[in-house]
């Protein structure tokens, strides 16, 4: 190999050693010439004569054992999780702990991801910043705000032959997801209708009342037309108050919009944008998120806790008051 063609590294270090031939003879006056110290200088000269020039090159200083390494499939689940569901370290970390026993630190997270280059979530996912965020609430009571709210859902008609002859792509259905969350302990329930206008959300209301295991105080919803005099009369019939947020203000509903992210990240993108356009098939599979939401998924919010751990915390705590 022509000098030329030698990295800077490896004919600085040629250098050193014809230095010694053909100037010093003597390695120690040599070394105090370049400023090495004379292991480093032994060292090069094995390197040299046993590998040739691809001795004197750099290697890497990783050690060849590291017996406190994350595994192997630990990392592969790691991967998937942020793949799939774009969830950041601390979730990461709070996942793998509730659901395959294993215990890492959220930086030990944070350092694998950026490590595998996937330390930046896409935009839409990441944090605002600290100013242009609004200061989080929580209310101490279950059912002392429940927030309602609704998500626009067009689904893809089957695939299935006759599922498309009973129903042609143009007479595709159009639905609608109403949700209630309730704002203390994250418990949620959610159902899928054809139609959304006030009489939909009345049905809803008296749905999510027979569903919830305790009383609802306060009803909170945006100024949508579904939720206008007859749901408000409605609600008040009921003896619960009703409250609505101020116009163009959707943060002041912010855990049921969140909860809609949610639904959008972990429940509908995993079916690929398509879900068989029968309204009984779609509550079903929403049944099922839903009380995998309620009584499996840890929740960020509430510190790893589901919310059906949290509503048992805070009935455990107002009976012990009592």
């Amino acid at each position: 190999m022509s000098e030329p063609q030698l990295d800077r590294q490896v004919r600085r270090r040629l250098a050193v050693q014809r230095h010694v031939e053909e100037v010093t003879g003597n390695a120690a006056m040599t070394c105090r010439y370049f400023g090495i110290t004379r292991q480093t200088y032994y060292n090069w000269l094995r390197r040299y004569e046993a590998e040739g020039t691809d001795g004197l090159r750099d290697r890497s200083k990783r050690p060849r054992n590291i017996p406190n390494a994350t595994r192997t499939e630990v990392i592969e689940k790691i991967i998937h999780l942020r793949k799939n569901y774009h969830f950041g370290p601390e979730k990461i970390a709070m996942y793998l702990k509730r659901y395959h026993d294993i215990t890492i630190s959220k930086s030990g997270v944070w350092r694998i991801l950026h490590r595998l280059d996937m330390g930046r979530l896409p935009a839409s996912q990441r944090y605002k910043r600290h100013d242009r965020r609004w200061k989080r609430y929580e209310k101490q009571r279950p059912g002392h705000h429940v927030q309602i709210d609704v998500k626009f859902v067009e689904p893809l008609p089957g695939t299935g032959k006759a599922e498309l002859a009973a129903k042609p792509a143009d007479r595709r259905g159009k639905f609608y997801q109403y949700t209630a969350i309730d704002d203390c302990t994250r418990l949620r329930v959610l159902k899928i209708y054809p139609k959304n206008n006030q009489k939909t959300a009345i049905q809803f209301l008296d749905y999510v009342l027979s569903q919830l295991p305790f009383a609802v105080e306060t009803v909170q919803t945006d100024n949508g037309a579904e939720f206008k005099t007859a749901f408000h009369w409605h609600v008040l019939d009921k003896g619960i108050n009703h409250v609505y947020i101020k116009p163009a203000t959707p943060r002041l509903n912010g855990k049921v919009e969140r909860s809609h992210r949610i639904d959008a990240e972990e429940f509908y993108r995993l079916l690929d944008g398509v879900v068989i356009d029968d309204i009984n098939i779609f509550n079903a599979r929403l049944k099922e998120w839903q009380d995998y939401y309620n009584y499996d998924r840890p929740h960020g919010g509430l510190d790893g806790q589901t919310p059906c751990e949290r509503l048992r915390q805070k009935t455990q705590a107002t009976e012990a008051r009592g």
